[in-house]
């Protein structure tokens, strides 16, 4: 029951930070490396990536929630290198006003990690299969 109710509630969170990359798309460009091109257009397409897993996360049936928690995962470790830019470059955006409040943003990225992979039961069923393969 927990692991349901963390998963919606994940869900929630990443549909409601999707839709804001489209009605606060100026906060999110504040995350886009310099490096990157087509700023507006990664954070468009980010959005879409968020609004996409967490329908899928709210939707997906249990036997496909543990390759969905890797996917969830490996997208919370794929923007890290934004958040990563944002600290560094010292860019303000989204209520992330001070390098403290950046700085503690970035140990929240492994909880997302740990979130997915836990309320998804992936990390449970990837160890599952891994004592069993011994």
């Amino acid at each position: 029951m927990l692991h349901t109710l963390a998963r919606l509630a994940l869900g929630v969170v990443l549909v409601g930070a999707g839709i804001s990359h489209f009605t606060n798309a100026e906060s999110f460009l504040a995350q886009v490396p310099s490096w990157l091109p087509a700023p507006d257009a990664v954070v468009a397409i980010s959005g879409v990536i968020e609004v996409i897993l967490g329908v899928a996360l709210l939707a997906t049936p249990r036997r496909f929630q543990p390759p969905l928690g890797w996917v969830v995962a490996a997208f919370f470790v794929v923007i890290f290198p934004g958040n990563v830019s944002q600290f560094v470059s010292g860019t303000p955006g989204i209520g992330l006003d001070s390098d403290a409040a950046r700085f503690i943003r970035l140990l929240f990225q492994p909880v997302l990690v740990v979130w997915a992979l836990w309320c998804t039961g992936a990390w449970s069923n990837w160890r599952r299969r891994s004592r069993s393969t011994r």
